[in-house]
Order: C-alpha cells, then structure tokens, then sequence
C-alpha cells in the first residue's frame, strides 16, 4: 500500500458513538451518570483480557469450550469499538492519527528492511 493513502474511519466512528450513546442512557438511568474516560478504558481493559485468552485458545494454548471463531469476531470487533469511542472521547481524529502513524510506520520499516538486505 503507497505511502499517503488515507484509511477513513468517518463511518466507523459515527456507528461507534451511535452505541456508546445508547450505553450512555443506560448508565445515566441505572447508574445516575454516564462513564467516565477512566472507565471506558477499565471496560477496554477487561475486553482485551478477554481477546486474549480466546487468541491462546487459537493457538491451543488455553482450554476453551465454546464457539472460538464467532467469540473471537466480537471480541475484535468490541476492542475496535473501544479504540473509535475512546479516540472519539479524548477528541483524537483516529482516521489522521492512524493513517500518519502508518505512514511513518512504513517509511521507517521500508528503510530498515533495504538496510537489513545490504547486511544479510
């Protein structure tokens, strides 16, 4: 993929927050106020530990009963969310900020690959 090209995450964070909303009214009617950031990221947490005994159980290295493939889709798709309602929380352009990240992600690797082949 050329250098540049911008990932658009618009829809994605548009449905993410259309979700986060709706625990948002759930949290305020049983609970009197909605997250905190703090707590989004406790609820992340909680997920990524999750995703990551279900990618052991892939692997065969944790014991799990159930349906691998389909808990492993909504986990990663759960930790995606986390990421765009965060991201859209804390006020961060998570389409700029990925697609720069990438961007200088694969100039640095790209010069680090040609270096490694004149060494090897």
């Amino acid at each position: 993929m050329p250098t540049g090209k911008k990932m658009d995450f618009t829809a994605a964070t548009a449905r993410a927050r259309h979700i986060r909303e709706l625990y948002k009214q759930l949290e305020e009617r049983l609970h009197g106020s909605a997250w905190t950031p703090q707590e989004l990221m406790l609820g992340y947490l909680y997920d990524i530990g999750e995703l990551g005994r279900l990618v052991m159980a892939a692997e065969d290295r944790w014991l799990y009963k159930g349906d691998l493939p389909r808990e492993l889709e909504d986990k990663l798709s759960e930790c995606l969310w986390w990421v765009l309602v965060l991201a859209d929380r804390l006020g961060v352009d998570i389409t700029k900020a990925f697609t720069t990240k990438m961007n200088e992600l694969d100039v640095q690797l790209t010069k680090s690959v040609a270096r490694s082949k004149k060494t090897a």
